[in-house]
């Protein structure tokens, strides 16, 4: 089995691959907190737990795929890989063998993560589109036809624009995100949940606008022919509803794009070469 991870700010999220079969199958998967200050011996007893609870034994790991954007965790999870599954984990960093040519002015400086993302979403859905990724930072990354990465945008994300406000208006207390039932609100309540809603729709379908009109200024697409638009992330459902451009929700995408990264670097060393 393949056991991807893809560490971000705020969440983790574990995909675990059975890689026997004709095809990949995605045995289980985990969404957890970073925690930045965890030991070694914490996150290996949470991923214990994780896999007790699943009825899969880690000794079924034989390969480890790490993406990560806190370079701080990055040393315990090697640890832990090590440590209680007794492989050496391969991560995603520059070096690595993606098959897709990342046209940006440094390729290193792209996030392991994004690099997932737009590889997962061309493989799955061909060129060119579109990842709208909802994370902490809200990232967009765009794909071409040919399967390149032409570049991308990133925006504040929704919850990090939201504890922006709350904490420097202090009559202004926190309000659930979510999809208010209009948009003229009635109450304080009403007017927080719209503007942060709708204004954030405006901000992900304005930058989207903006983009497929370049996109296609540039490759000289037929006029109307649009990229497919694909998010992920926690809020991807909450934002795809009134989307004027999102075409797909995929929360696999990062994982699925990681398994696809391991699959063209099988240079992870299996288990038993890290004592």
């Amino acid at each position: 089995m393949l056991l991807a991870l893809d560490v971000g700010n705020t969440n983790t999220k574990l995909g675990l691959y059975r890689l026997d079969g004709e095809e990949p199958e995605l045995a289980a998967h985990w969404r957890l907190t970073t925690h930045h200050t965890q030991t070694v011996d914490e996150y290996g007893m949470l991923f214990l737990s994780l896999f007790e609870r699943s009825g899969i034994a880690t000794s079924q790991v034989k390969h480890i795929i790490i993406s990560s954007v806190v370079p701080p965790v990055e040393w315990t999870l090697r640890q832990v890989c090590e440590s209680y599954f007794h492989v050496e984990p391969l991560f995603v960093e520059p070096g690595i063998k993606t098959g897709m040519p990342v046209l940006v002015d440094n390729p290193a400086e792209l996030g392991a993560d994004r690099l997932a993302d737009s590889i997962g979403a061309y493989e799955r859905y061909g060129g060119p589109c579109i990842v709208v990724d909802f994370g902490t930072a809200t990232k967009f990354e765009v794909i071409s036809a040919r399967g390149e990465y032409l570049g991308g945008v990133i925006a504040p994300g929704l919850g990090l624009s939201a504890e922006a406000l709350f904490s420097r208006a202090a009559r202004l207390s926190r309000v659930e995100i979510k999809r208010p039932a209009k948009v003229i609100g009635t109450s304080t309540v009403g007017h927080l949940q719209s503007g942060l809603y709708y204004g954030y729709i405006g901000l992900v379908d304005g930058i989207l606008d903006r983009i497929i009109a370049e996109l296609g200024a540039e490759s000289g697409a037929e006029p109307g022919a649009k990229p497919r638009v694909i998010a992920s992330g926690g809020l991807a459902q909450l934002i795809a509803e009134d989307s004027r451009y999102i075409a797909e929700i995929d929360d696999m995408l990062t994982l699925d794009g990681l398994r696809i990264l391991f699959e063209r670097n099988r240079t992870a060393k299996p288990r038993g070469r890290a004592r």
